[in-house]
């Protein structure tokens, strides 16, 4: 048992699929696993864990955001001995090709949170994924016939801001999509020498001005979710 979550060691799997919203695990748990049991209720931030084609795998709520992120993250490393992380979200597009219900993998973050330089000597760096799950998401994606795009993303600490321009040089410098979650994932991951990607799915595109519903962000792509579980 840890400070935010209640489970016993070897009631999390090896490898954790994060959702910044708890409802999501429960959605993927109920819907996806088989064999399942419920091990966190703290805070209303749901843990799961059950089987998935003979594979033991856990889903655990975070909540938004990357201090809340890194919580969950640090104790499932260090208090559970986690694996392998894959996050499974929501994110807004930055290029006008990306279309509601795309799938990105993110290769790379960048962030402004100034957490950042807890891990990292420069803003200027971006945090980077696993390569080997990056490759096997595409295969994945291929053998299921899944459109995927790849490549680097914004982590912010900021989902309202005031400058209107604020992401003009990142959509010059082809950055796909803005979340809040990754940076922090893919630094704390390579800190602690295990494995994690992102899969995230487009709810919105600040280009188009388009934007799914809060019932779809709650249930999300299933494409997104069968990738993670396919790696996982």
């Amino acid at each position: 048992m840890s400070l935010h979550i209640e489970a016993k060691r070897n009631e999390i799997a090896e490898t954790v699929l994060i959702s910044g919203d708890p409802l999501r695990a429960k959605y993927i748990a109920t819907k996806m696993l088989s064999e399942v049991s419920c091990y966190n209720e703290v805070r209303g931030m749901l843990g799961y864990t059950g089987w998935y084609k003979g594979k033991r795998v856990s889903v655990q709520g975070t909540g938004m955001g990357i201090p809340s992120t890194a919580i969950y993250v640090h104790e499932l490393i260090h208090e559970y001995g986690v694996k392998k992380i894959i996050r499974i979200g929501t994110c807004g597009a930055l290029q006008p090709n990306l279309e509601l219900g795309d799938i990105i993998l993110a290769e790379a973050a960048y962030t402004d949170s100034s957490t950042h330089l807890l891990n990292h000597t420069s803003m200027d760096l971006a945090s980077s994924g696993a390569l080997d799950l990056l490759q096997q998401a595409k295969e994945a994606a291929l053998d299921h016939s899944i459109i995927t795009h790849h490549g680097i993303i914004f982590s912010t600490d900021t989902f309202y801001a005031e400058d209107m321009n604020r992401w003009d040089s990142w959509i010059k410098r082809g950055v796909l999509g803005i979340e809040m979650e990754t940076s922090i994932l893919y630094s704390l991951a390579a800190k602690n020498n295990i494995k994690a990607l992102s899969i995230l799915t487009v709810s919105d595109n600040l280009i188009t001005k388009t934007t799914s519903t809060s019932k779809e962000r709650e249930e999300v792509s299933l494409k997104m979710i069968t990738l993670a579980l396919e790696i996982a």
